[in-house]
């Protein structure tokens, strides 16, 4: 699929170069928060982690499912199936609520991957970061990728998505994830707005605490309603904004920024009480 005489390749390379240098630069200019783990040897780690953990997925990915988003989205079209044809819905209509259902998608997974055990398990992986900061959106195991792939293709083939449509929100939600998860320090103003429509770092913040009361809330990635119209919203940690414990209370050292143990993570028993959801059990 070409865009402005790109390949979808290319365009979504673009995009995440530009995106991540972008972001890397404010979150040198004005950090939020300023740790150990977000800094020095501690942060070389999880960054050299975390950038493997992506390239890892893209490769699993490719190999499992080379169709990818877009060429599934591509290869129902050709097929005729899914719903929008089927209603012979306008192409512009039909990509609105593509990326509306397909955000609403990404938030179910997400708010099951903390609720079904051997789910958690694969999930977990993302919340051992104790650091916080762009590239821990990167940092999904190859595992939940290549299911959270299978996920999004069931949709796009029930929907019968345009493929436009499933290009652009494959390039905001990771742009938006970036975004998101991004070590950066908004006006109070500018988040609280920010938020009406959109998740913002501050917000999404508060799903990493290690507070599973906290870590059971803001499941969003990019649109903000799902949170409030589920009941699932937090609006400020109670530790406060700069004093929040960031990752999982079961793991507080180092290793968590080990490449290795984290891809092994999922085949590892956790303490008891290893899901948020099963917080005050």
């Amino acid at each position: 699929m070409t865009l402005f005489g790109l390949s979808e390749p290319v365009i979504r390379l673009l995009a995440f170069s530009t995106i991540f240098i972008a972001l890397t630069l404010v979150e040198l200019w004005a950090p939020r928060l300023e740790r150990e783990e977000m800094r020095g040897a501690l942060k070389t780690r999880r960054w050299v982690t975390n950038l493997a953990m992506v390239v890892l997925s893209s490769v699993a990915l490719r190999i499992v499912f080379p169709l990818a988003a877009v060429g599934t989205a591509l290869w129902a079209q050709s097929a005729g199936y899914g719903l929008f044809p089927l209603m012979g819905m306008p192409i512009w209509v039909a990509g609105i609520l593509a990326f509306v259902i397909l955000d609403f998608a990404v938030w179910l997974e997400h708010v099951v991957s903390h609720k079904w055990a051997w789910l958690w398990r694969i999930h977990r992986m993302h919340h051992a970061d104790t650091g916080f900061d762009l590239t821990t959106a990167l940092r999904f195991h190859p595992l939940e990728i290549v299911l959270s792939m299978l996920w999004k293709a069931a949709v796009i083939i029930a929907l019968g998505a345009p493929p436009v449509a499933v290009l652009v929100f494959e390039v905001v939600l990771n742009g938006a994830a970036m975004f998101n998860h991004a070590n950066i320090r908004l006006p109070k103003a500018a988040d609280a707005l920010l938020r009406l429509l959109i998740v913002t770092p501050d917000m999404h913040r508060i799903h990493h605490s290690t507070d599973p009361r906290e870590t059971d809330s803001n499941y969003g990635f990019n649109l903000a309603i799902w949170d409030r119209m589920f009941s699932t919203y937090t609006q400020s940690p109670r530790r406060g904004d700069t004093g929040i414990e960031i990752g999982l209370s079961e793991w507080r050292d180092g290793r968590t920024a080990n490449l290795g143990w984290a891809l092994a993570l999922p085949f590892v028993a956790g303490p008891k009480r290893s899901r948020p959801s099963d917080a005050g059990q």
